[in-house]
């Protein structure tokens, strides 16, 4: 005789998968919500530095320009030492790069 699905017993699980997914769970929620306080405190200080004029910076880069030629080649020109504005926090804010990242990337390409 065939069994049907109210019948069926519900599949064996281990209980220790079965913690292990709730604590992994939760750590990511610990994870996501530490990140979004980070993300705020630094917004924060950004602002009042923006308000006494010393939230951003200019740091000199290196820009070339890369021009697509035929056969899938490139041309590489420098174009000179330019100054870049970049925002003295720890993320991106108001469309500058955090400085501390600016500063180990001075080469700029266009």
């Amino acid at each position: 005789m065939p069994e049907t699905l109210s019948q069926r017993s519900p599949p064996a699980t281990n209980p220790l998968i079965h913690k292990s997914l709730r604590w992994l769970g939760r750590l990511a929620q610990i994870l996501a919500i530490a990140i979004l306080l980070l993300w705020l405190a630094d917004w924060i200080v950004f602002q009042v530095r923006a308000a006494h004029g010393t939230g951003f910076q200019t740091i000199q880069v290196q820009e070339y320009l890369t021009t697509p030629l035929k056969g899938s080649k490139d041309e590489y020109d420098y174009v000179g030492p330019q100054m870049e504005t970049c925002a003295r926090a720890l993320f991106p804010h108001a469309g500058a790069p955090p400085c501390w990242w600016l500063r180990r990337h001075t080469t700029q390409w266009e």
